[in-house]
């Protein structure tokens, strides 16, 4: 359960979120928006990247805000970014291993949790290959897997569908549908796609010019006005 109450975000004198209030529950949320909206902006908010001013994150209790970016990804936060980050000479295993050695997860244990990854992300085959040889969708699971180690409780993922051809964006939905049945962590998508959004989120959350516009049911957002004015160009 994620509480977002009265959150400000400012850069000097622009006001890149403005007062946002949401509570969501559903297991995969949308979040779109024109470009400017401020649905990075508030992905960095989760993660500690960005300049709160003013208002509270709550997820499942807690209070994000009075942790350090590098208490909440130990407690349970993880992200991918729009631009993957892979490491040209380490691994797909090493990738992920690496990510747990800042967990507090018994060294016996991480190896089954690596292979758990990699069998539910159906790249198994790949755990020996570098990030210098793995193609653009290969590093994309690479990276959703490193948010997926570990025992995330919420997942940020940020544009993951970016470039993927069609097969690939088949493979990408049947992920992101299941990572709550699996890991039990909520996800909060933010993506251009809008069959990506409509296919797989019951309910989105649309920003523009930092402020909140529209929030429900993914089809009933998709068909309101407003946010075809905003998002769509109509």
């Amino acid at each position: 359960m994620i509480d977002v109450a009265n959150l400000t975000v400012k850069f000097g004198g622009v006001v890149a979120l403005d007062d946002v209030s949401i509570h969501l529950t559903s297991d995969v949320i949308g979040l779109i928006g024109p470009n400017g909206a401020g649905k990075t902006t508030l992905i960095n908010a989760f993660s500690g990247f960005a300049p709160v001013t003013g208002g509270r994150i709550g997820v499942n209790g807690r209070d994000l805000l009075s942790m350090p970016p590098h208490a909440r990804a130990r407690w349970g936060l993880a992200r991918s970014f729009q631009k993957v980050q892979t490491v040209p000479d380490l691994t797909v295993q090493d990738h992920l291993q690496t990510v747990l050695d800042s967990k507090r997860m018994p060294r016996s244990e991480r190896a089954a949790e690596v292979d758990r990854v990699l069998d539910f992300l159906e790249i198994a085959q790949l755990r020996d290959r570098k990030g210098r040889d793995l193609n653009p969708f290969q590093s994309r699971m690479t990276e959703i897997g490193k948010c997926l180690v570990g025992g995330p409780r919420m997942v940020l993922l940020d544009e993951p569908g970016g470039g993927l051809s069609e097969l690939e964006m088949v493979r990408l939905r049947r992920v992101i549908t299941r990572i709550h049945a699996e890991f039990g962590a909520q996800v909060l998508l933010v993506d251009h796609d809008v069959d990506l959004i409509r296919d797989v989120c019951s309910v989105t959350v649309v920003l523009d010019f930092g402020k909140l516009i529209a929030f429900g049911v993914t089809a009933e957002v998709l068909a309101n006005e407003v946010v075809k004015a905003a998002y769509l160009g109509r």
